[in-house]
């Protein structure tokens, strides 16, 4: 004899598939990622050969865009690549919702401004280079508590002034540090010692003092 489950039975049993549904729609979705990128061609004042202006065009696929890595399972952004192009503008604080980007570079341009502090939500974030732009004000401390993939980070030739954040030892796997020729001051952090991967280490042309 057949017997019919109470509705809040079934209700029950629905919820939690209709919820991974939802959750591995969210996963997949693109869409943010290419928002990101829209913010930070908006941010962008100057494009001599219009590569982005005529390249990044919400008519076509993000993956197709100049620069631009898609990878992965979900399919998503894993690598920026915007150097060499002369561009001047500013880093969006929406760069941060990148959140499968593993390589950010943007080196060899016109960027001014503050390094963002949302790039903390990079996690899987293992290769950034902003040298020869013109970046100033200080590095976030924060960013580095959650940057534990991190193993380039290249800085040099910009304007960063500051000391340096002690919060670099927390990137346990960073091999390559460049931050020469800014304007960084204050005492080399002594934690920077227990960084046993380190390969690289390049702080000349600033204001730094101390022994490591």
């Amino acid at each position: 004899m057949e017997r019919n489950l109470p509705l809040c039975i079934v209700l029950a049993l629905l919820v939690p598939f209709s919820t991974l549904s939802l959750v591995n729609a969210e996963v997949t979705d693109i869409s943010t990622d290419k928002q990101a990128l829209l913010a930070l061609k908006a941010r962008i004042s100057h494009d001599p050969s219009n590569l982005l202006a005529n390249n990044w065009s919400t008519t076509t696929s993000v993956c197709s865009w100049t620069g631009i890595t898609c990878a992965g399972r979900h399919h998503r952004v894993t690598a920026l690549n915007i150097s060499n192009l002369a561009l001047t503008g500013t880093l969006p604080p929406q760069l941060g919702n990148l959140s499968f980007l593993a390589t950010l570079v943007i080196k060899n341009n016109s960027f001014y401004g503050s390094f963002p502090e949302e790039l903390a939500h990079l996690h899987r974030l293992k290769y950034l280079s902003f040298g020869f732009n013109r970046l100033s004000g200080g590095l976030p401390e924060n960013i580095f508590y959650n940057l534990p993939n991190l193993e380039f980070f290249s800085l040099p030739f910009n304007m960063l002034q500051g000391k340096l954040p002690s919060a670099l030892s927390k990137c346990k796997k960073l091999q390559i540090l460049s931050l020469s020729f800014n304007y960084f001051t204050g005492v080399i952090p002594k934690e920077i010692r227990i960084l046993t991967q380190l390969k690289r280490l390049l702080l000349n042309n600033n204001k730094l003092q101390g022994m490591i």
